[in-house]
């Protein structure tokens, strides 16, 4: 959805184009949506997402040109994405959850052309993730029962 300044709120993409919608972020540039879609929750009635991340072309307040940026597969191993941020270099970090899967949980790091760059492993499920500090280049880490924080050699991208 998205608000506009006079409060209108229009429904910009639907879950026929990304089943299960969960976390999302902006490229630096705003030119770029990603999506993360989940797979199905307590309480949800339908199949769920299939734990990969969508892209869509930004055009002022328009979302086009819907796809794929990545199945989220490592090794074999499915390392379902939720929380989303991207760098200033416009690669994209996604929370990972990996299930009982050792050593995939955590967060994974992506190129803008959908290229897996690296990991960070946790032993347990990453739900979100932030840059933060005085230069942004401290990545946090919310998992399933700790928070986690590292000094990245990048700065998140700035929020508007």
């Amino acid at each position: 959805y998205r608000v506009d300044p006079s409060g209108r709120v229009d429904k910009v993409i639907g879950e026929d184009q990304v089943p299960d919608p969960n976390g999302l972020c902006f490229s630096p540039d705003f030119k770029r949506l990603y999506v993360a879609s989940t797979g199905a929750g307590p309480g949800d009635t339908g199949p769920g997402g299939k734990g990969d991340v969508h892209v869509f072309d930004i055009d002022g307040s328009k979302a086009s040109n819907g796809r794929q940026f990545a199945d989220f597969m490592v090794d074999g191993v499915k390392c379902g994405p939720d929380g989303l941020r991207c760098d200033v270099n416009g690669n994209l970090w996604a929370s990972s959850n990996a299930g009982r899967a050792v050593g995939y949980s955590g967060v994974t790091v992506w190129s803008p052309e959908g290229k897996l760059l690296g990991r960070i492993r946790l032993p347990e499920v990453c739900g979100n993730i932030s840059f933060g500090g005085p230069k942004r280049n401290r990545l946090f880490m919310a998992a399933s029962q700790s928070l986690y924080a590292v000094y990245v050699g990048t700065q998140g991208a700035g929020v508007a």
